[in-house]
């Protein structure tokens, strides 16, 4: 029996029956395959394989930066080839780490096996050279790999920004894949000639408008907490690169997975520390992704290392998740090394006290390196979002409201009008959001709008997900809407 906490009440539950957390059975989510051709794009290090992946793609998703060996996980996105309105046609665009780098951290073994993966999965491959820097013998390596895999492979001349510079490149000729084409990923020249290339190697191999994904998940987290390992264990394969060495992650990686007929994308964040410690540039930018993808997520997974205490970093997280009225889920990684050191039911109590803005989210206990417990995580992610998207009828909000005034009214100075809320209505979702209108918003002190939230969460069908909540003044209105009725 696989058990997973799914809010307070299973936390209580596990208080009672301790035996029952995390039993040793192995629960993991197979990645179907998306639908797209891959193309790759391979080359040395710091010959401008983000900046042409970022140009392509339309968006800054990968990060640049004149540091050798930044780039290490395959960084993938759905890129348009043919934007014919009637039919545009794409492809899943994959950027890689630079092949024959030495990393500084010793993940150069871990690097090399991600571009073999890239070049494993391709149906295209991107052989990107630098123009300025002519014909290297580490380029000549690539090409020796390249040769033997069988695929097609178009030769790029990247920096080429200015006209006498095309001259120089009859050397690539040496490569073996014809002439080169010249490239600018910072000027955006060449990308319309690699496009038509593209499509006349890939023809009708080239995919439809990929599918919407059905919910966006980010995995946030200080570094090392295991959120790597969290997504492998998920798609079932090493897509991400793991190590011991805190910080292997530097960009925030999507991953598109597929689950009986819905996409899923799951986001894989940067390891946060503290900014007086932040080392480079680099970190600098991995922790500005981390916290625009905890915007772009429809849930966030925070995900806490069991095996040392909450830092000030997982405080941070969590205000950032409250500021931005994300849905979450407090995820205790690493459950295996807390285990005799701790209960399921005292994490209750503890994020009470260390995350009190997020009194209302579930908790679940994993061990990814086992990917116990797992798929249910996810599955809760899935709760989560559709408590978030649901609306509730006008008559029935209004009815909690009534409840929630009879159980404690708003309390006044003596001398002034009492408070009042005259009615209330859901204006959207994505987070829940209230508007309360009443006969003075000043009135009502935070005290008071707390306990309103806190109500709301007991009484609809928002029990696990943040509510926003506004209080607007209306005038004209004396009493509130249902004591109007009762008359």
């Amino acid at each position: 029996m696989v058990v997973i906490l799914m809010g307070k009440m299973a936390m209580r539950l596990f208080k009672r029956m301790p035996s029952l957390i995390l039993p040793s059975r192995l629960v993991c989510w197979q990645n179907r395959g998306m639908s797209l051709p891959v193309v790759a794009i391979i080359g040395r290090p710091n010959v401008g394989k983000s900046s042409l992946f970022n140009r392509l793609v339309g968006r800054k998703i990968a990060i640049v930066d004149p540091t050798p060996g930044v780039t290490r996980d395959r960084v993938s996105s759905p890129c348009l080839v043919s934007d014919d309105p009637e039919e545009p046609r794409f492809v899943e665009l994959v950027d890689t780490g630079g092949m024959g780098i030495v990393d500084s951290d010793n993940l150069t073994e871990h690097v090399e096996e991600q571009i073999t993966c890239a070049i494993e999965q391709a149906s295209c491959v991107i052989f990107l050279v630098d123009a300025r820097e002519g014909l290297t013998a580490l380029d000549r390596h690539v090409a020796v790999r390249l040769r033997r895999i069988g695929k097609p492979v178009i030769l790029a001349a990247n920096k080429v920004d200015e006209v006498n510079l095309i001259s120089d490149l009859a050397e690539m000729n040496a490569l073996g894949f014809g002439e080169p084409l010249p490239v600018s990923a910072a000027h955006g020249l060449g990308c319309p000639e690699l496009f038509e290339r593209l499509a006349g190697e890939l023809g009708d191999q080239l995919g439809d408008r990929p599918a919407e994904p059905v919910m966006k998940l980010t995995i946030v987290g200080k570094r090392n907490a295991g959120k790597s390992t969290f997504i492998n264990a998920i798609v079932g394969q090493k897509r991400l690169i793991v190590s011991e060495v805190p910080g292997t992650t530097r960009d925030s990686v999507d991953v598109r997975v597929e689950l009986e007929g819905r996409t899923f994308l799951l986001i894989d964040t940067a390891g946060v520390r503290k900014t007086r410690k932040q080392a480079s540039d680099v970190e600098f930018y991995s922790m500005h992704r981390a916290l625009r993808s905890i915007r772009r997520a429809d849930v966030v997974l925070l995900m806490i290392d069991a095996s040392v205490p909450v830092s000030q970093v997982d405080k941070d997280l969590a205000g950032q998740i409250a500021l931005e009225f994300k849905p979450v889920v407090l995820v205790v990684n690493k459950w295996d090394l807390a285990d005799g050191r701790a209960m399921g039911g005292d994490y209750e109590e503890y994020f009470d006290k260390v995350f009190p803005e997020m009194s209302f989210a579930p908790i679940s206990l994993t061990t990814a390196t086992e990917a116990l417990n797992i798929r249910q995580t996810v599955d809760l992610a899935e709760q989560l979002f559709t408590q978030a998207n649901t609306r509730v009828p006008t008559a029935r909000l209004n009815e909690a409201i009534e409840q929630i005034v009879a159980q404690r009214a708003p309390s006044h100075k003596t001398g002034t009008k009492p408070p009042k809320i005259l009615y209330a209505s859901q204006i959207s979702a994505a987070p829940p959001t209230i508007v309360c209108f009443v006969n003075d918003p000043g009135s009502f002190d935070k005290s008071y709008q707390r306990f309103l939230i806190n109500r709301m969460h007991e009484l609809l069908p928002f029990s696990e997900v943040p509510i926003r909540l506004y209080l607007r003044q209306r005038r004209g209105r004396k009493e509130p809407v249902w004591r109007e009725k009762d008359r």
